[in-house]
């Protein structure tokens, strides 16, 4: 029986290994959503140096070129959560990252425990969805005070949101 148990502990431990999957693929993710995010951005200036080159000034080219930009950074900050995410797995299940330890520059990416992955993964979640949030007030035409009053409402409670997140963060429970 000792042996059966030895051969079972070894393979259910082993079996750890396979999150070196969701390491690689959101690595790669990670890299898709820069490539893509860079990409938007080069096209956007392009976009802004034909009109500002240009004879016509379109009437809404300060809301198209914001929104561009604001998009990229999305994506970039998506690509962080899964940088995040990747480096985070590989340092609870597979093994620290003895390069990273060496670094001084690198202290956001260590992670020790799974409490501290969601947390800095939190944080970074709740910044995509303030600069969705952003992208789409962009867009929106507020035609009443009623509306006008939501939209006010919806500030304050983002303000909140980031005020408790930044309090949580800055009293030693990061």
């Amino acid at each position: 029986m000792n042996i059966l148990e030895k051969v079972f502990e070894s393979v259910l431990w082993n079996s750890r290994l396979f999150i070196v999957f969701a390491v690689i693929f959101g690595m790669l993710g990670a890299v898709v959503l820069v490539i893509v995010a860079s990409l938007d951005i080069f096209h956007v200036c392009i976009e802004a140096y034909k009109v500002l080159t240009g004879p016509e000034h379109p009437k809404n080219f300060h809301e198209v070129l914001i929104g561009g930009i604001i998009g990229a950074v999305d994506l970039y900050l998506i690509a962080v959560v899964l940088m995040l995410f990747s480096f985070g797995l590989y340092e609870l299940f597979i093994s620290k990252i003895d390069v990273a330890r060496e670094s001084e520059s690198s202290k956001i990416l260590q992670i020790r425990s799974l409490d501290q992955l969601k947390d800095k993964l939190a944080k970074v979640i709740v910044m995509v969805l303030v600069v969705s949030f952003f992208k789409r007030v962009l867009g929106t035409s507020y035609e009443g005070p009623l509306e006008m009053l939501y939209f006010a409402g919806s500030i304050l409670a983002l303000a909140l949101g980031l005020y408790f997140l930044h309090k949580g963060g800055s009293n030693g429970s990061h």
